[in-house]
């Protein structure tokens, strides 16, 4: 009777009880192996607690903290020709870009916005390196001609996080074609007198920063993050020769005069209030006035916020007044 009890009647509750744990409660740290709690890498903005590295964090999470209590307001951007190419390599384009969508949840691999940051209005542009290596195809260059305009007519800054392995094969010299128009842009907020402010994320790398990625007024970037033309690995096999330690990466880049600051990502906001108010003449920020960032939700399935008390706050962002127009791109 005893065996029955102990061992029996608790095995067949265990099978019946049994919950599924979800598999993304846990992210390992690529620079130091360590295993980090998701709310743990969420309230440090994907930056790993043991290490310092900063993980990937996609645009609409990174508006989240950035703006006043995350709330934003998409701007709309022009959605250029499908395919223009009929490119095909292992997969159709519009297949690949099918799963891009699926994958991220986001429409390309820019999202533009409008917002405040420490109550000063701005506008900020940001790439995602999850949506096909962040490339830059011409939906990006749309997006950067959009913010570029949106900032020109309310008199804001425009801030922009690039994180791109660099043109979009798929759109051949169309995609080329950005870095010109994108240059044009960011010209228009020279012409009109406002700031244009670059924050280089890991990566930053091909035609992104022999273009608009190194045309900003400031140039900040995020510690440890790779800043090139062509990579590391390009180089050594070119000229047969070691490249010195750290090469390319932000450090190495302020040291030797391209970069104005490298600055961790949990001290960044800040550094933009002060920076954006300080180029726009507007008197310092009252630290103590400022209404808080919001934070994001990092990888939690519904199981497993059942298990724990959810303490963050809804995720706030307003959609753009009107869809984006159907007309395709120029070059």
């Amino acid at each position: 009777m005893n065996w029955i009890n102990n061992y029996v009647r608790p095995k067949i509750n265990s099978l019946f009880s049994r919950r599924e744990i979800p598999e993304n409660l846990w992210t390992k740290c690529d620079a130091c192996g360590t295993m980090l709690f998701h709310r743990e890498l969420s309230d440090n903005l994907n930056v790993c607690t043991a290490c310092g590295h900063h993980m990937g964090i996609t645009p609409r999470d990174r508006f989240l903290t950035l703006f006043d209590g995350g709330i934003f307001t998409e701007v709309a951007v022009p959605v250029p020709v499908a395919d223009p190419l009929g490119f095909r390599d292992q997969k159709k384009y519009p297949d690949r870009m099918k799963a891009a969508q699926k994958g991220t949840g986001e429409k390309e691999a820019m999202l533009v916005a409008e917002g405040e940051i420490g109550r000063t209005p701005v506008i900020c542009a940001a790439q995602d390196f999850s949506f096909m290596g962040g490339s830059m195809g011409m939906y990006v260059g749309n997006a950067i001609i959009a913010a570029a305009q949106r900032a020109v007519e309310l008199r804001r800054p425009l801030i922009l996080f690039s994180a791109a392995g660099g043109a979009r094969m798929q759109e051949g010299i169309l995609s080329l074609m950005q870095m010109p128009r994108s240059t044009v842009a960011i010209q228009m907020l020279k012409e009109a007198g406002l700031p244009y402010i670059v924050v280089l994320t890991h990566p930053t790398t091909g035609g992104v920063t022999a273009s608009y990625a190194m045309l900003g007024d400031i140039q900040i970037a995020e510690p440890n993050a790779l800043i090139c033309f062509a990579g590391p690995r390009v180089i050594e096999q070119t000229i047969r020769e070691k490249l010195p330690e750290g090469f390319q990466r932000a450090e190495y880049l302020l040291e030797h005069g391209m970069l104005d600051r490298v600055t961790p990502r949990g001290k960044l906001r800040e550094e933009l209030v002060t920076i954006t108010r300080m180029l726009m003449g507007l008197p310092p920020a009252v630290i103590a006035d400022l209404p808080p960032p919001a934070s994001f939700s990092h990888g939690p399935t519904d199981a497993a916020q059942d298990d724990t008390e959810n303490t963050d706050p809804p995720r706030r962002n307003a959609p753009p007044d009107t869809e984006p127009p159907e007309a395709g791109a120029k070059g």
